[in-house]
């Protein structure tokens, strides 16, 4: 078994190392949850997608490098590494895209996929609703199909990214006498609509990093449609292999909080140990980042050689969401009373970086299908239980 990368992979290291030392802003930019810190972040996107490093897995007609999974879990540690911006559009290029790609027509994957690319259209997911959270096949909203038009009625809530989005995906029923997984259909949805009203939900900072999307006669073509009428839950579990599994939450990103951990942890090394379980802590956090990302190279190659995610999906995202609150919870602890500071405080520093994190690591558990959900998946198709 032979565990290095090849000289092209080294190759390909290098190149993106290179180019994110010339590219990545000096100073970070503004919270993409306010409308300022919103444009930079599409600006950036931009900025990527000139140096084609948008997707780099997308086909090299489509913007993309044609690189494969390996490539793509390279590109991203050197991102982290960099400590570039937070990627605004990751909705649309790492759960619409790959979807798009498995099941969108010629037609759409022209129309939908360089726009995303240059962050010219910022999409956010629509998945949830008041009465259908993680069980989304409970979902009520409707599309009622009308000549060549559906005409789309319902709320959305919870939508990431929605207050300055412009396109929303999710699925609607198609059939009104339809229950369950039955009769959803997958419809891509633009938020400048006549009919769409988009609400705000603020955040425990006071931001709206979230929104509830009301639809009252909203017409959508047809064409907005990805896979067949009825056929959306195929559709949407394959969107959620990806936000689960690799695509969403690459090893990268709790690689590079885990480093950022061990130099907190040695810069408050004194008043640390007073207590022997930060410590420990670190030091678990430490090698959880590192076990994830060495268990990711085997499911890329899998897939690189036309497996496919399935339940598996679900123990990654219970194993990233807890590592990721675990974390955080541990730089709270070294902190102490100084991790209650806000970002634009004065004398917060680096310290404000932890509590936005801690604060966003509470949803982990819950968003892309509560934990609770992951380990009754786990249950009955990994391990055969009984319902």
């Amino acid at each position: 078994m032979n565990l290095s990368f090849t000289e092209q992979q080294q190759a390909f290291r290098e190149e993106v190392r290179a180019w994110l030392a010339d590219n990545t802003p000096a100073a970070p930019l503004q919270t993409f949850d306010t409308e300022a810190g919103f444009q930079q972040h599409r600006e950036w996107e931009a900025t990527l997608n000139e140096g084609r490093w948008g997707m780099v897995t997308w086909p090299e007609e489509l913007g993309g490098r044609g690189c494969d999974l390996i490539e793509w879990l390279i590109f991203e540690e050197e991102y982290y590494r960099a400590r570039a911006p937070l990627r605004v559009n990751q909705n649309g290029i790492f759960l619409l895209g790959p979807t798009l790609m498995e099941y969108g027509t010629e037609e759409q994957k022209q129309r939908v996929l360089p726009k995303m690319a240059t962050g010219e259209e910022v999409w956010a997911q629509g998945w949830s609703e008041p009465n259908a959270g993680s069980d989304m096949a409970a979902i009520r909203a409707r599309a009622d199909r009308k000549g060549d038009k559906y005409i789309v009625n319902g709320q959305k809530i919870w939508s990431t990214r929605a207050v300055w989005a412009d396109w929303v995906f999710g699925m609607f029923r198609t059939d009104p006498d339809s229950e369950r997984h039955r009769g959803l259909t997958f419809i891509l949805v633009p938020l400048n609509s006549p009919g769409v009203t988009v609400r705000p939900i603020p955040q425990l900072d006071g931001l709206p990093g979230f929104a509830e999307i009301f639809f009252d006669d909203v017409e959508v073509s047809m064409d907005c449609r990805l896979g067949d009428e009825g056929a959306g839950w195929s559709v949407a579990m394959a969107t959620a292999g990806f936000e689960r599994g690799l695509m969403l939450r690459s090893p990268a990103r709790f690689q590079e909080t885990a480093r950022r951990l061990v130099e907190l942890y040695r810069a408050n090394r004194e008043s640390a140990d007073r207590d022997p379980a930060v410590r420990d802590a670190v030091i678990r956090a430490y090698l959880d980042a590192e076990s994830y990302c060495l268990s990711t190279y085997p499911t890329a190659c899998r897939l690189s050689q036309g497996g496919k995610i399935g339940a598996e999906s679900s123990t990654n995202k219970i194993f990233w969401s807890e590592l990721d609150q675990a974390m955080h919870g541990t730089a709270m602890s070294i902190l102490g009373a100084r991790a209650e500071l806000w970002p634009h405080a004065p004398d917060a520093g680096e310290v404000g970086n932890w509590l936005d994190g801690w604060l966003f690591a509470q949803s982990g558990p819950i968003y892309a299908g509560t934990n609770e959900i992951q380990r009754n998946i786990i249950a009955e198709r990994m391990l055969g239980m009984p319902r």
